[in-house]
């Protein structure tokens, strides 16, 4: 399937009835266990692309040209689209925002998110009219290269449980040209069914966080269009190793083995023949 194919698969996913769920890989690996499993999209996710560098999940942390070589290694492994977690654009200025855009659709994805969060503890989310700047120069080059642009506003993840600000942000992203819109860290239901009541493009929901979760029909019928997990499944994966790493170190036994998949197993999901 070619990228073009992929955008306009993404694309009718959003625009169908009710909630899809997509999925978030950290590697290629991950990437082709979530295809063979079933799911019709996925998303990377910049704090399992850490965790599996070895890196802080930060701007600090993690480069551009490591986030897309991850993200291209994943949208390689798998027939489906992708939409990337690209931070904030890696640069304050909307300028920036673009080309990671335009370099996000050169490496093969159909889709990737531009936050509003700056990365500096002092101020953590850009202000308003900059903010606003950045999604629209984004979309822009989103437009001419069919890519699926999500714009984030992260204010309840920086301390900041301001809704009315939140709602208007999106507002504004969507008027700037975002395709699917995202407030991560949302605290209830209410404030979810408020959100996607507030906008007319999709909102994406982020479950696995700390806190209440609901099911996929719930969310739904608050008005939520796209279901993601961020970082959680990697660190379901890696709460998997800690224990079993755990048990060997302090009780010299193995019975984390009964619970480990299968080789064969793998190997199904791993053999290109069967994709």
């Amino acid at each position: 399937m070619s990228r073009e194919e992929k955008y306009k698969v993404f694309l009718a996913l959003h625009a169908r009835p009710g909630a899809f769920v997509i999925p978030n890989p950290w590697n290629a690996g991950t990437a082709r266990i979530l295809t063979a499993l079933g799911f019709e999209a996925l998303a990377t996710t910049s704090a399992g692309y850490a965790f599996d560098a070895g890196r802080l999940d930060s701007s600090a942390g993690l480069t551009r040209d490591g986030v897309l070589e991850n993200a291209m290694a994943i949208a390689d492994a798998t027939h489906l689209p992708v939409s990337a977690d690209l931070e904030d654009g890696f640069g304050r200025s909307p300028e920036s925002c673009a080309e990671t855009i335009g370099l996000a659709s050169d490496v093969g994805l159909a889709g990737g998110s531009i936050e509003d969060a700056t990365g500096d503890a002092g101020a953590p989310i850009y202000e308003f009219d900059l903010a606003v700047a950045r999604v629209s120069a984004a979309a822009a080059v989103a437009r001419t290269r069919h890519f699926v642009l999500t714009a984030r506003a992260e204010n309840f993840l920086h301390g900041r449980p301001d809704l009315g600000d939140t709602i208007r942000r999106l507002q504004a992203f969507e008027q700037a040209g975002a395709d699917v819109l995202y407030a991560p860290g949302l605290p209830s239901l209410d404030a979810i069914r408020t959100v996607c009541a507030s906008v007319t493009k999709p909102v994406n929901v982020v479950m696995g966080l700390k806190g209440a979760t609901y099911s996929v029909g719930e969310l739904a019928a608050a008005g939520v269009r796209r279901i993601s997990v961020g970082g959680a499944f990697a660190r379901a994966a890696l709460g998997a190793f800690v224990r079993a790493a755990l048990e060997v170190r302090d009780h010299g036994t193995f019975g984390f083995a009964a619970e480990a998949i299968p080789y064969a197993e793998v190997r199904t999901y791993m053999d290109p023949s069967k994709r």
